[in-house]
């Protein structure tokens, strides 16, 4: 099947009453048949479901479905996009191990490898990975894993999965990759050798702003083996509702990325012409540092934008506290405009001087595109950047 085919047929079973849509099975426990049943259930001798923190149906179906988005072996649900990194990190690294990773990663992701897992003997190097010398230089004897965003967030550096993946396979390491602002429909990292690719299924797999979730997909069995266990044992499973809200939500990604990025390409050139504007990274624009690169890895630019205003922080400000139509908040990939900044928020326990290293200047300005009316959106940032 078609992608969009896929969005809304994949992971999809019938029940015994034919329901169109998967049920919501809101339940901590399921009764055996007998007492040989429950032992079978347990010893793995029977497929049958034994308590929701292991597995559940409704989890099942959207497992399955985004595992065949991605192009993966199997995927795995959790509670939210921070439970699939510390998932990832708990269940492949080890004391004495070191992971090379995207300077300009998402904020939690590096704070608490910093904060947390070097108290337990895990090293972590962030280098700038749109340059594979960073990334082979960073590598050392006891380099584990080559964890990669891209795009990067806020910066929109983009890597090349091709070139990160040769890298790895030089020097015996695993490879991840944060494909939170993609998606499966503009990206798909294990087409190109990737072994394992994580979400926030809070942002464009849902996609409506009203649920937290995660998922990890693996390329491999061997992987789920390491992975799912820890998944069990630190109790973040996702919820049978919340599982059942991403189903939902996931049957219009493609129809909302296309609309999406439709806007957000007439935004960008906006910006990019505005005569107070710095700068503006978006990877459908020629003067993005990776456009060529984005063309061939992306099947499209997507929905967000990072830029600058040439007044720095304070005309920042200025434009964040004057938008009307557009959000000003965390998170992204909903189907509303959000525009925050991310030196004082998402990426505000980063320390200064690696935030400055990795491109996150203190006036950069990171904008989700929405799906509504672009010239309504257009008329908004308008509006506001004539306050600045």
């Amino acid at each position: 099947m078609g992608f969009s085919s896929k969005l809304i047929h994949s992971g999809m079973f019938e029940d015994q009453f034919g329901s169109a849509t998967v049920p919501i099975y809101q339940t901590s426990t399921f009764k055996f048949n007998n007492a040989d049943h429950g032992a079978a259930c347990f010893s793995g001798a029977s497929d049958g479901y034994i308590y929701t923190r292991l597995k559940n149906p409704t989890i099942d179906s959207l497992e399955k479905l985004i595992a065949d988005l991605e192009n993966g072996y199997r995927a795995i649900a959790v509670s939210s996009g921070m439970g699939a990194v510390n998932t990832i990190y708990m269940g492949l690294l080890s004391q004495g191990d070191h992971m090379v990773s995207t300077d300009a990663v998402y904020g939690p992701s590096r704070i608490v490898m910093e904060k947390q897992y070097s108290k337990f003997g895990i090293e972590s190097t962030y280098v700038d990975t749109t340059d594979p010398a960073n990334i082979i230089k960073a590598i050392r004897p006891n380099t584990k894993m080559l964890y990669i965003e891209t795009p990067a967030n806020p910066t929109m550096a983009i890597a090349d999965l091709e070139q990160v993946v040769k890298i790895a396979r030089e020097h015996g390491l695993i490879t991840v990759s944060d494909n939170t602002f993609c998606s499966p429909f503009l990206q798909r990292p294990i087409d190109y050798g990737f072994d394992v690719v994580f979400h926030s299924v809070t942002k464009f797999l849902n996609g409506h702003a009203d649920i937290v979730g995660g998922v990890i997909i693996t390329k491999n069995k061997e992987l789920d083996d390491l992975l799912r266990p820890m998944m069990i044992n630190l109790g973040c499973n996702m919820d049978p509702h919340q599982a059942y809200m991403v189903i939902r939500g996931l049957k219009t990604l493609s129809l909302r990325i296309e609309r999406a990025q439709q806007n957000a390409m007439k935004i960008a050139g906006f910006l990019e012409n505005h005569p107070k504007v710095s700068w503006v990274r978006y990877p459908g624009l020629k003067s993005h540092p990776q456009y060529e690169l984005a063309c061939r890895q992306m099947a499209g630019p997507g929905a967000m934008i990072s830029f600058e205003l040439k007044g720095g922080i304070e005309a920042g400000k200025t434009l964040m506290d004057n938008v009307q139509l557009c959000l000003l908040a965390v998170s992204l990939g909903g189907v509303e405009t959000l525009i925050q900044h991310p030196a004082s928020m998402t990426h505000s326990k980063v320390d200064q001087k690696s935030r400055e290293l990795a491109g996150i200047t203190n006036g950069l300005v990171r904008f989700s595109v929405g799906i509504e009316d672009v010239e309504d959106i257009i008329d908004d940032l308008s509006q506001a950047l004539d306050k600045v």
